[in-house]
């Protein structure tokens, strides 16, 4: 096959449209479900003639590319043994499928040097819904999409684990400009991070938020940080968390709400959020009991639900579509070997971003931020957790993998004595 030099022109043009395509893809995460697919679909499209099977294969027999994928082929078979219809079983296994796209990022972040322009498009763009959101809750209060006010696009839960994401990335250049004396940058870095952080105690809170923000600093701290710098950190958040517990209602309501409704829900079995979810774990752990090894089979979740709730009320009576849990989310479906390959791919996720800086710092937040809060909630399947995810830990982890073979390249060519 004769290479010419239009070939590798136009080859060049897909792999920076590729990388435009996934800034935009990052910019649209925030604000639509619908845009962000038909850029993800046009990113497959621009990527695919811009590599090779064997690059492709490669990262196919990684942990860190593979796993996915074999997550997803364990739902694809998992369709073999749902009672359900057809059609339940295929948007079952739908939210599997976006695992096949982190093996691809890996591959074209590997050659790419625009990790962190994507990612600074992801800040940008929660910046603007930061504004947007602002607005909306001084001034036009009526224009709302949740029944939160100040709620522009999507739910508070959503929006405030965006701005959790950016303000736990943006920790690590705070306190790299704090080293550096860059006074500057680092006062605009905290006016971002207090602007979100007040967003969500007084505007739009989603309370799994909290959780993982607690979490992440604290692995931070561990991690990233000296003594001296941990402290200054811990003693910053206990600030913060008393300014903001004490002069916001709305905090406290959010928060204390979570210990009445269990006790409304443990006194009279009331249908709401914290007593639907205690139902919904128990019969999650039933109907895991029913098939322990391999599970109801993929897109049975819903069936299941409406076999227990029929002639109930209150919280047992709800028929829910989603366990608001990811490890019973999978387990429901295909029991414990698929509950065993999700965490396993987690473990492998979180080893790729072993070691310091700023892009594995991004890939750690995103994976954690992904195990926390699917002890809440489903998120690998929900679409904007779920391709935050893929979309982190593919560039991220493309990126890291990267620089760890310039550096192990470099370290070949020095010299060895004799």
């Amino acid at each position: 096959m004769t290479v010419t030099k239009g070939s590798i022109a136009s080859r060049w043009n897909l792999l920076d449209l590729a990388d435009w395509l996934a800034v935009a893809i990052a910019a649209s995460l925030p604000w639509s479900t619908s845009v962000t697919a038909i850029l993800v679909v046009m990113w497959i499209i621009a990527f695919i003639p811009t590599t090779s099977w064997t690059d492709i294969r490669r990262e196919f027999l990684t942990a860190a590319g593979g796993l996915p994928v074999l997550l997803f082929l364990l739902g694809a078979v998992g369709m073999l043994w749902a009672d359900v219809a057809w059609a339940e079983r295929l948007s079952g296994l739908d939210p599997f499928a976006k695992f096949l796209v982190i093996p691809l990022l890996l591959v074209h972040f590997r050659r790419s040097e625009r990790a962190e322009w994507v990612f600074g498009s992801y800040l940008v763009s929660c910046m603007a819904l930061l504004v947007v959101s602002y607005v909306m809750w001084r001034w036009f209060p009526s224009l709302r999409h949740d029944v939160h006010i100040g709620v522009p696009v999507k739910n508070a839960p959503t929006q405030s684990g965006e701005f959790a994401t950016c303000i736990l990335v943006l920790l690590y250049p705070a306190f790299e400009s704090l080293l550096r004396r860059r006074w500057a940058l680092l006062a605009g870095i905290v006016l971002i991070i207090v602007a979100m952080l007040a967003n969500m105690f007084f505007v739009a809170l989603g309370r799994t938020s909290l959780v993982v923000l607690l979490a992440l600093v604290a692995i931070f701290a561990v991690t990233q940080i000296g003594t001296r710098a941990r402290v200054a950190l811990i003693g910053g958040v206990l600030l913060i968390t008393v300014v903001g517990w004490f002069s916001s209602p709305y905090l406290r309501a959010r928060v204390t709400q979570i210990w009445t409704d269990a006790q409304k829900y443990e006194a009279t079995d009331a249908a709401n959020s914290s007593g639907e979810r205690l139902e919904f774990y128990k019969k999650s752990i039933r109907f895991m009991r029913a098939a322990p090894i391999i599970g109801h089979g993929t897109g049975s979740i819903h069936e299941q639900f409406i076999r227990s709730s029929i002639g109930k009320t209150g919280a047992a009576g709800v028929a829910s579509t989603n366990p608001h849990n990811q490890t019973f989310a999978i387990g429901i479906q295909l029991g414990l070997i698929g509950i065993a390959l999700l965490w396993v791919m987690w473990a492998a996720h979180l080893w790729l971003f072993r070691g310091g800086g700023f892009i594995a710092w991004v890939g750690v937040v995103v994976v954690v931020q992904n195990i926390v809060g699917s002890a809440f909630n489903s998120h690998l399947f929900d679409f904007l957790q779920g391709w935050t995810y893929v979309m982190g830990v593919g560039i991220a982890g493309g990126a890291v993998l990267k620089r760890r073979a310039a550096s192990t390249f470099d370290a070949s060519k020095i010299p060895q004595q004799e």
